[in-house]
């Protein structure tokens, strides 16, 4: 009787015929027969680190020296909640570092003693960078919310705070001539062009398409499970995309790799593909701080083109993944914003209407 692979183990047939291992969960891949001492040393240390990753502290050193009450103790509290610890490891690593921030400049402030007044004082001390007054205010929510649950208070002072505007549209959406101006630059086989294929023709989110591999396509359609929102989506591949992918070699999972032929990081793949923008001749990331071409960016071309298309937003909704539709409607509105116009301009000039120039005959 044929023995079962080893937990968390998945079999493929590379391009040689040969049949390989790997640790699923982090793409590591196993060498020698299943079982066989380096196998099986491969595997302890591929278990050991993904496992270490999987562990959140619940708590931290000095815990015990916390005062009860403060804002210190309920971040903590909040560490230790299930909401932190069912957010995806990306999620988890943003709310920390925000929360460590709070917790560092109002660590020894009273939770019960925070009014809405205080509130508006924090965020009016960001209000040069609206984005990070935004973001505490959505810390503070949270926080808030978990200090009802646990009867630190009664009520939430951050209830009917508004948001600040921000002028700014956010990520840069890419424009036809900038896809043309990176193809012109990054030839066909290049790791630049494959990540902008990848971006564009699937429309996910970095830290999606840095995961993915062969392993998430069956009868050339791409599934995966979107690490932000837990969103399960089934993408038919683009003719385009396709060809890309078959031209690859088949001697990895993963489709994007580094230099080393490892796995990217979110950052690292940022900065290296910000690298590749900037060799195309493209806008790049300014020392003010305006947005330049990004890979979030190519997210937000793929919902243009596909608006542009005609495609509704439901049916963008269902590539993209998007948990609303208020995005997605955006890319809509626009393209039937151009649309209408041209056929209102067509309509007065079929008719005639305003080509004949009036001249006053007095002032008024």
């Amino acid at each position: 009787m044929k023995r079962k692979l080893p937990k968390h183990v998945k079999a493929f047939i590379d391009r040689t015929g040969r049949s390989r291992h790997y640790f699923r969960h982090t793409n590591t891949t196993l060498p020698g027969l299943p079982y066989s001492t380096e196998f099986m040393d491969a595997y302890s240390a591929a278990l050991k680190a993904w496992e270490a990753g999987r562990a959140a502290p619940t708590t931290m050193i000095g815990a015990d020296r916390i005062q009860p009450g403060t804002f210190e103790a309920l971040i903590l509290s909040y560490y230790g909640s299930a909401d932190f610890r069912n957010l995806a490891k990306a999620s988890q690593k943003t709310y920390r570092n925000a929360l460590e921030r709070l917790r560092l400049t109002y660590g020894t402030a009273s939770v019960v003693k925070l009014e809405r007044k205080h509130v508006l004082k924090m965020m009016d001390k960001k209000a040069e960078h609206p984005g990070a007054a935004n973001e505490l205010l959505k810390m503070m929510k949270l926080l808030m919310g978990r200090a009802i649950d646990m009867g630190m208070r009664k009520d939430d002072p951050t209830i009917r705070i508004r948001r600040m505007k921000i002028k700014s549209g956010g990520f840069i959406t890419w424009e036809e001539e900038d896809i043309v101006a990176f193809y012109a630059a990054h030839a066909e086989g290049t790791r630049a062009r494959l990540a902008l294929d990848l971006l564009l023709f699937t429309g996910q989110r970095r830290l999606d398409v840095i995961g993915m591999g062969r392993q998430h396509v069956k009868n050339d359609v791409l599934s995966i499970r979107q690490h932000k929102t837990g969103t399960a989506v089934s993408i038919p591949l683009h003719p385009y995309l396709k060809g890309t992918l078959d031209a690859r070699p088949q001697d990895n999972l993963t489709y994007l790799l580094t230099q080393y032929e490892k796995p990217f990081q979110p950052e690292s793949f940022t900065n290296w593909f910000r690298v590749c923008v900037r060799e195309a001749g493209l806008r790049e990331d300014l020392a003010s701080g305006a947005m330049g071409l990004s890979p979030h960016g190519l997210r937000k071309a793929c919902s243009r083109r596909l608006a542009q298309a005609g495609c509704t937003p439901h049916q963008i909704k269902a590539i993209t993944g998007h948990k609303k539709l208020d995005e997605i409607v955006r890319y809509t509105d626009a393209v039937d914003q151009v649309r209408l116009a041209h056929e209102a301009m067509n309509a007065i000039a079929e008719h005639g209407a305003g080509t004949k120039t009036v001249k006053p005959n007095s002032l008024v």
